[in-house]
């Protein structure tokens, strides 16, 4: 029957022991819950053929219902674990036994609180497979490690660090091997793991276990605090897989399908109208030039309503709508005061709510623009760089109240542009010390693309010149017809 690969996501850990007021598997990134991350990148695996989720018994309908409506095909089982990760393990050992001799399986365990786990690392388990029956993940320890004497609390001994490797997952065995491990291991009255390989290596000591290279960025979540690390990466790897996949291809993608800009008659919208029309998308530009405010909720509602009704879908909402005074507050006009806030951060507001029922239809994407400024508040712009902070924090909130609607929404954090907003802002500056619309357009456009949610993603100069070397950002991307 050949081999069969299968996935084995240990989701069981309740998380109190590091603080977490839900299990950690079910903390929120991205809009998403991070075990859904985790079964997302072994689904896309082309070497697995099944996933098996170990959860524990209060999470189990939640994890049914995340397969189920996103789809995961190669779930093919969602089990109750134990307490404790070994009786996971065998849990999930027991639930993939062949079902002949001829069946060669290897599974493959991950802890499902490490959503950053690469193709690599997986692909290199399972190719190690063919020639070992246990495999782990590891990477070279940087700090000094100290084997201390738990009574004095001094130090014992300072091992050699050549030698000292920091474990991951996931780790590979086959089948009949790591059942065999915990068979002898149940049989020792003294039995003690925190981990797979560490039973094959006790109870197994013949049985060579391989070392793989893990990544740095695979780590687990364990403290609060890691939440802010994973996000951050996350978006890192988001804008590495955006870039590596824009292509003139790619963008044939938007081929017949309805984009909504607001905002789009200069700048960067107008550059991804042209774009996009290039690619013969239906693209409708509206802005305070067309007579389309986004301060009215009415005007708005109704365009959409009329958007609708002429194409039969709305797939892509893209809000750029903004303006910038830079003015001390206190000599701001308060009109003007009113103005800013309505179109910089009301506005959202509105194209959100216009856009939801559509978006919702369609299971479409919508985009926000922000701006560098939204980290911290500066001088002479503070209703600018309030109301992008407020942006950032719509998008990562509707991200997680439109996850079930299947709606994603992320927003675009361009380093300085060249614009005309800018330029009426701040006047002559040197061009190479400014991003071009066209380039943060074309990136953008494959941010619509992606199947990201919840991410602010950074588009930076150094991330245009990446996209450049990788051959994303080239004049025959850009193929007007």
């Amino acid at each position: 029957m050949g081999k069969k690969n299968v996935a084995v996501i240990l989701a069981a850990g309740n998380g109190e022991r590091s603080g977490f007021e839900i299990p950690k598997q079910m903390m929120k990134l991205a809009g998403k819950p991070i075990v859904e991350h985790t079964i997302t990148i072994f689904q896309n695996c082309s070497s697995i053929d099944e996933i098996i989720v170990v959860s524990s018994a209060n999470c189990i309908e939640r994890i049914e219902e995340i397969v189920s409506s996103r789809a995961f095909s190669k779930v093919k089982k969602v089990i109750k674990g134990g307490q404790e990760r070994y009786e996971s393990s065998v849990a999930a050992i027991n639930a993939s036994e062949p079902v002949s001799d001829q069946e060669d399986v290897n599974l493959i365990f991950h802890d499902a609180v490490r959503p950053l786990v690469s193709d690599r690392i997986i692909l290199d388990v399972i190719q190690s497979l063919d020639y070992y029956n246990a495999v782990d993940v590891v990477v070279a320890t940087t700090d000094t490690i100290i084997s201390a004497d738990p009574i004095t609390n001094t130090i014992e001994s300072v091992p050699v660090r050549q030698r000292l490797r920091n474990g991951q997952t996931p780790q590979g065995f086959k089948w009949k091997t790591i059942k065999t491990a915990y068979e002898l291991a149940f049989k020792d009255p003294d039995f003690k793991t925190t981990d797979d390989c560490g039973v094959v290596l006790k109870y197994l000591p013949d049985e060579k276990i391989f070392l793989v290279n893990g990544e740095h960025n695979n780590i687990k979540l364990t403290y609060k605090e890691d939440l802010q690390i994973i996000d951050k990466l996350l978006q890192l790897n988001t804008k590495k897989t955006i870039c590596n996949n824009l292509t003139s291809h790619s963008l044939a993608q938007l081929k017949g399908k309805v984009i909504v800009i607001l905002g789009g008659t200069s700048g960067i919208g107008a550059e991804m109208a042209a774009i996009a029309e290039a690619y013969q998308a239906k693209v409708v530009v509206a802005s305070r030039r067309t007579g389309l405010d986004v301060t009215n909720l009415n005007l708005l509602q109704n365009e959409f309503k009329a958007i609708h009704e002429r194409y039969g879908r709305i797939d892509y909402v893209v809000n750029t709508a903004g303006i910038l005074v830079k003015q001390p507050l206190v000599l701001m006009e308060y009109k003007d005061i009113v103005e800013a806030i309505q179109i910089n951060y009301l506005g959202a507001v509105h194209v959100a709510l216009a856009a939801y029922e559509y978006l919702k239809e369609s299971r479409g994407h919508m985009l926000n623009f922000t701006s560098s400024s939204y980290t911290y508040g500066r001088a002479y712009y503070s209703l600018y760089s309030s109301s992008k902070a407020a942006i950032v924090n719509l998008t990562q909130a509707l991200a997680e109240e439109w996850h079930t609607q299947f709606i994603r929404i992320n927003c675009i954090n361009p380093e300085r542009t060249n614009t005309p907003m800018r330029r009426k802002a701040f006047g002559i500056e040197p061009l190479d010390s400014l991003l071009s619309a066209r380039s943060v357009a074309l990136l953008s456009l494959g941010v619509l693309l992606d199947d990201s949610t919840g991410q602010v993603l950074d588009i930076t100069s150094q991330y245009v010149k990446k996209a450049i070397n990788n051959g994303a950002l080239t004049e025959e991307t850009i193929m007007f017809k």
